[in-house]
């Protein structure tokens, strides 16, 4: 734990990706996988629902918890010409995805919301990163969807990958943010509540 965080710090997501972000960040800090019904949580508008679903893990993991702690929950769309993706149900929803990203460019919505449970304090925020991308080859996707890592990413995006990287045409925003974890957001929502 950071000498500036007074309370221990709990990551409120199973994503080895965030995990990987917030180790990055130099945070020594817990795990806990919050049980949210994603799919009972619906908004239309992609910011509004990113946030919804990070202030329900933020309640179910500040529930949990026998002391306190600084929580730490995040949650993340991707929006594909209008269209609010989230991680891929079946095979053929990840084939039409990665199909189609190529035709537009997509948006990665990420929200972050930091609770101190002793105080009851929150503060949230979101993040957007735009991503074009070259049209994916058929046996590139095939392949991605075999490997199965997509299955865990929002709209099947998963650009740390190297097979994907040579298609990314460019980037406006961080790759941290597009991973699940804006650091720069995650590290402004901390210092607020702190």
């Amino acid at each position: 734990m950071s000498p500036n965080m007074p309370l221990r710090i709990v990551l409120g997501s199973g994503s080895k990706y965030r995990q990987q972000l917030l180790r990055e960040m130099g945070y020594d800090f817990e795990v806990i996988s919050p049980s949210v019904g994603e799919q009972s949580i619906r908004r239309a508008d992609p910011e509004a629902l990113a946030l919804a679903l990070a202030h329900a893990k933020a309640d179910a993991v500040v529930a949990s918890l026998q002391s306190p702690a600084l929580v730490i929950t995040a949650d993340q769309v991707v929006v594909h010409q209008g269209q609010i993706r989230e991680k891929p149900g079946s095979a053929d929803e990840a084939r039409q995805y990665l199909r189609s990203c190529g035709d537009a460019p997509s948006e990665t919505v990420s929200a972050v919301v930091v609770t101190d449970s002793a105080s009851g304090r929150r503060v949230a925020g979101v993040d957007v990163v735009r991503i074009y991308l070259r049209p994916l080859p058929d046996e590139l996707i095939e392949d991605r969807i075999a490997d199965g890592e997509i299955f865990y990413c929002a709209g099947a995006l998963r650009l740390e990958d190297p097979l994907i990287a040579p298609y990314i045409e460019r980037i406006e925003g961080e790759m941290d943010s597009v991973m699940g974890l804006p650091k720069a957001l995650t590290a402004r929502l901390m210092a607020e509540v702190c």
